[in-house]
């Protein structure tokens, strides 16, 4: 079974908008570069940086919370510390994240957009060596992971309920094109390699169970349709995706072929 990559993308901040990718170098056993490198934590919320555990999403201002967010642009830039926000096209903040001014800057331009009250602002969450995924969050089995969405499965979703979705709705760092719709949900504990010879060995460890995040179009920051509740009516499951460790170094582009073994090769 052969498919190729169709596009590749981080999420900087969690809960704001993809940077997509030309090229991407994968390490065994670590998540996608950069991605979720940050959260916006609620104030008096469980998350604190000094004894730092995993916490729900819940616990940072997400799409889940705060639909606004997806109205927020960024581009980060990880040599300099600079991340650039935009707001329909137009330039609204640069700031250096390594500074306490830069970062408090960013913290305000945030409150502003969601109209926090006044005095409440978000914590900017960043950890050392940990990446705010929610496959992160998976207790006694967390793990670092990048994820992956098959494009046909959405083009078959969107079949059945009439709508055309904008795949960035379920924000994945691997987009594939080539595949049949839902093979992905026969791949828990198979290795797939992505990317040829010079590309990277994964093993899939988990399906992506939707929330509430995929009702947001990403391009008008509005709720629009119920994704969960019709992958549910549909489907009678929440999933789209799946997400993989890492096993092996290596680059990827889009374009790159996507080989996944049969059931019997793999067994």
């Amino acid at each position: 079974m052969h498919g190729s990559i169709h596009s590749l993308y981080r999420y900087p901040v969690k809960g704001l908008t993809p940077e997509p990718l030309d090229r991407v170098a994968l390490e065994a056993g670590r998540a996608f570069p950069f991605d979720r490198l940050f959260a916006l934590a609620k104030p008096q919320g469980a998350y604190n940086a000094d004894t730092f555990v995993p916490v729900s999403k819940r616990e940072y201002y997400v799409l889940l919370n705060t639909d606004r967010l997806a109205g927020l642009a960024v581009g980060f830039d990880p040599e300099t510390g600079l991340i650039r926000v935009t707001v329909q096209g137009h330039p609204v903040l640069e700031a250096d994240l390594s500074t306490e001014a830069g970062r408090a800057e960013f913290v305000e331009l945030y409150a502003r957009v969601a109209d926090l009250p006044d005095g409440e602002r978000p914590v900017l969450a960043e950890q050392p060596g940990y990446n705010f995924t929610d496959q992160a969050n998976n207790g006694s089995r967390m793990m670092n992971t990048i994820s992956l969405i098959n494009r046909a499965s959405i083009r078959e979703f969107e079949a059945r309920i009439g709508r055309e979705l904008d795949p960035l709705r379920f924000r994945a760092n691997v987009y594939i094109e080539g595949l049949e719709p839902w093979v992905e949900r026969d791949w828990i504990g198979r290795e797939l390699q992505l990317g040829g010879s010079g590309g990277v060995t994964v093993r899939v460890v988990e399906e992506t169970e939707r929330c509430a995040a995929t009702e947001v179009d990403p391009s008008t920051a509005r709720r629009d349709v119920p994704v969960v509740r019709l992958l549910h009516e549909n489907y009678g499951h929440e999933i789209m995706g799946v997400f993989a460790e890492v096993l092996s170094v290596g680059t990827l582009a889009p374009g790159d072929s996507v080989a996944v073994p049969d059931a019997a090769t793999a067994a």
